[in-house]
């Protein structure tokens, strides 16, 4: 499993951009969006036409603590949506999975054309996370500001953050002390009074069943909803893995 890395060179980053525009303008919007905002893959799915449409910016809030975000869109990017948009319905969704498809993207085909362009350039470092730790990396190095990032991606702590977007700490004793100790501590007792062993083993049996299935004839509706679930898991997996070292 490849740990999803932050696009850090500017050279890089162009060449993403501009083969992602290549493969079609959805995908350029979508790249452009994710790392102008921070939002998830999914919630970028989840934009309609009238979000974008005729806009001069974006405006967006992000995670359980719905910190705000203001992207305001390049005239490069304007001109892109305004082509790319004309004749879509401003209620249908901005991304979607075919020309006239009245559903957005799946995460899946996402997830798909992202990993492509980054092969395409010799980037195996690529997966959902890619927009919103470029967004995080380069939000920080533009601003040093690792605590608005902590707060904004609800990390416990901002060394989380650090590791999140493959930086060190300026100030590893400084960090320690702006650690949010509460949300770590609440999570434990959670984990503690709601049966965490329990649920971990019923998440296990379920996995079980799920690869137990796979010998068998099962729909491509079915088979799609699986691998979402394995991506969503091992980008999980991976963020948790990263996080402890």
């Amino acid at each position: 499993m490849n740990w999803v890395a932050p696009i850090k060179d500017e050279k890089t980053f162009k060449d993403f951009e501009e083969r992602l525009r290549m493969m079609g303008s959805k995908y350029y919007i979508m790249f452009e969006i994710g790392v102008g905002t921070g939002l998830q893959l999914q919630d970028v799915l989840k934009l309609r036409v009238r979000d974008v449409k005729d806009k001069e910016f974006l405006e967006v809030f992000i995670g359980t603590r719905r910190v705000r975000r203001v992207f305001r869109f390049s005239d490069e990017l304007r001109e892109a949506i305004a082509a790319y948009t004309a004749d879509m319905d401003p209620d249908g969704y901005l991304i979607v999975g075919h020309a006239g498809s009245k559903t957005p993207l799946s995460r899946e085909q996402a997830y798909r054309a992202l990993r492509h362009a980054g092969a395409s350039i010799g980037l195996t470092s690529i997966g959902a996370q890619t927009m919103r730790k470029t967004f995080a990396w380069r939000y920080y190095h533009a601003t040093g500001d690792i605590y608005y990032l902590q707060n904004l991606l609800n990390h416990a702590s901002a060394a989380i953050t650090y590791r999140y977007i493959g930086e060190e700490p300026v100030d590893p004793g400084q960090v320690k002390s702006f650690t949010r100790a509460d949300p770590a501590q609440s999570r434990r007792e959670l984990l503690c009074q709601e049966g965490g062993k329990k649920r971990i083993g019923q998440i296990s049996a379920f996995l079980e069943k799920v690869n137990a299935r796979l010998e068998d004839d099962l729909d491509d509706e079915t088979c799609s909803r699986i691998y979402s679930m394995l991506l969503e898991m091992e980008d999980a997996v991976s963020n948790y893995e990263e996080g402890r070292r």
